[in-house]
């Protein structure tokens, strides 16, 4: 990696959860433990009971406020300060890699800050109700965020395809490796000659394309791996 001039990265939840952001999946607590969140995150659940998916995203968003961006974050935002060419795909939709200083962001599943018109799918500031309305054509706003059966944001995919197969080295941290078109993305940099590093916990499906796999969390594992990659001599 030291020698690297294009280093690619593609971050999941796992890295998102050493802030305290629960995984898709193990955010339903409390009042909203009786409902499966994949009938949430649906255009079709939208359209069924805009109230219900507003007001479960706006608590999902007040959790992702109040988290802060952890080692992992910020080692990667460290990383793209030291080689020539950086990509950061993530699947999360927290914006803690922005705020941890990362500026070359791809978010292929959006992001859940971010608030957008329905209709037109313009940002849009919120105002009052659930879901708020639209200022200029009324219809509800909702999070900027990719629902199951939407097309990902429009040339997303297609940078993060570049980037994967055009940098020498490529880390898969914190992520399952079965959502696609997300876990295609190790197979492309690999195919093109790329370094896959692995940066789990628990070996997934990336696994076998990986040269490196290193088990551990990503907050105590990528400090350590960029301050050994750069440090003197």
């Amino acid at each position: 990696m030291r020698g690297a001039r294009g280093v690619a990265a593609l971050t999941g939840s796992g890295v998102s959860a050493e802030s305290g952001v629960p995984t898709f999946r193990d955010a339903q607590t409390g009042l909203w433990e009786r409902f499966d969140p994949e009938e949430l995150a649906t255009p079709e659940a939208f359209l069924r009971d805009p109230k219900l998916v507003w007001e479960w995203y706006s608590w999902r968003r007040e959790l992702v406020a109040r988290a802060e961006p952890n080692p992992a974050h910020r080692a990667l935002a460290d990383l793209e300060r030291r080689v020539p060419s950086f990509a950061l795909i993530t699947q999360n939709v927290d914006g803690l890699h922005r705020r941890a200083g990362s500026r070359n962001v791809i978010e292929l599943h959006g992001n859940i800050l971010r608030t957008v018109c329905s209709a037109e799918r313009l940002p849009r500031e919120p105002g009052e109700g659930a879901p708020p309305r639209c200022p200029r054509c009324g219809a509800p706003l909702r999070p900027d965020v990719v629902w199951f059966g939407e097309a990902l944001p429009p040339g997303a995919m297609e940078a993060a395809s570049e980037a994967a197969r055009s940098c020498e080295v490529f880390l898969c941290v914190g992520t399952s490796g079965v959502v696609y078109p997300a876990a295609g993305l190790p197979r492309e940099a690999a195919g093109a000659g790329a370094l896959v590093v692995e940066v789990n916990p628990e070996p997934t499906p990336v696994t076998p394309l990986a040269a490196f796999a290193l088990r551990g969390r990503a907050g105590e594992l990528l400090p350590a791996l960029v301050a050994a990659a750069f440090s003197a001599g």
